[in-house]
């Protein structure tokens, strides 16, 4: 896999302030947006790896691994780790310490590039110990997003998501959160020398398509009811998130009173055939022309001390 900058992605220098990084990347991901690009596979691609370089840029230790690792960031740790074990042995000589030269690589470590890297850092012997060990190393990490509208998450359904410039076929579990974020392991970069595939990490973008208002898996709404059957009580239809359904107002129903129904809210994450509730809120129409004759009935009505 090509090197990627992530400063040149987002068009900033290695200088940019936090507030500069959020603002550059609210703007690219803005344009490359896939609901602005649809079936632009190239604008797809980009928006991915706008979403990767934020994800790493954001984060101020992240940034420090990356800034001195490029793209094999992720290994830092480890490096480091393998340095300190050579010092301590002794088979460490140089460094980076004071007078010694820094070196910051790039790009993903192939078998090869590898060896070089721990033969440069560490010396011969590292490299026939890392070797003879087995340094195998978790491939990179990849994050992506997801859009999807409020209806698409009330059943499980099956989504295709471009990462990398493939395509993924995953099942989405019914009642996913916005913004949650969830792990799919073995989908992200491949490891190194042997080591097992990255994760790749999905995050969510819900957008309500619906009269609803959703609040974890319990819904609300608001339901218009004449003052005739606010005062005698009635039978009125009703949408719930999966049709219609039947309901008796109680006479004397006062307005902004709510009421629950049970089992008909959204499907809980992960918990299959359990719902949350429905709440609806009753509000009374008051009439805004009256006939004389209407008029008449509600002054009677007025004179009884209704």
């Amino acid at each position: 896999m090509d090197f990627i900058d992530y400063y040149k992605l987002l068009e900033i220098n290695k200088s940019a302030s936090q507030a500069d990084i959020k603002k550059a990347y609210r703007k690219l991901a803005r344009k490359y947006h896939p609901d602005l690009n649809p079936n632009d596979k190239e604008a797809q691609a980009r928006f991915q790896q706008i979403n990767e370089a934020h994800e790493v840029l954001s984060d101020p230790e992240k940034r420090k691994k990356y800034d001195e690792y490029g793209k094999d960031w992720q290994h830092a740790d480890q490096f480091e780790a393998a340095r300190k074990q050579q010092a301590a042995s002794g088979g460490f000589s140089g460094g980076f310490g004071e007078g010694s030269q820094s070196r910051s690589y790039s790009g993903n470590f192939d078998d090869d590039t590898f060896s070089d890297f721990f033969e440069q850092m560490f010396g011969g012997r590292a490299r026939a110990e890392g070797a003879h060990r087995g340094a195998h190393f978790k491939g990179q990490d990849f994050n992506a997003e997801l859009q999807l509208r409020l209806s698409q998450i009330y059943k499980s359904e099956k989504h295709t998501l471009t990462v990398n410039g493939k395509n993924i076929r995953l099942s989405i579990p019914a009642g996913v959160e916005n913004g949650q974020t969830i792990k799919i392991k073995g989908h992200g970069g491949p490891g190194v020398q042997g080591g097992p595939r990255g994760d790749l990490f999905l995050s969510f973008n819900i957008l309500n398509d619906t009269s609803f208002r959703r609040e974890k898996e319990h819904l609300y709404s608001t339901e218009e009811i004449d003052l005739s059957t606010a005062v005698l009580g009635g039978e009125i239809a009703i949408n719930t998130f999966n049709g219609k359904v039947k309901l008796k107002v109680k006479p004397g129903t006062q307005n902004d009173s709510r009421i629950k129904l049970k089992g008909k809210g959204f499907p809980k994450y992960k918990k299959e055939g359990q719902f949350g509730d429905l709440y609806i809120t009753y509000k009374v129409k008051v009439p805004e022309r009256l006939t004389d004759r209407q008029k008449e009935l509600f002054q009677e009505l007025k004179k009884t001390g209704i």
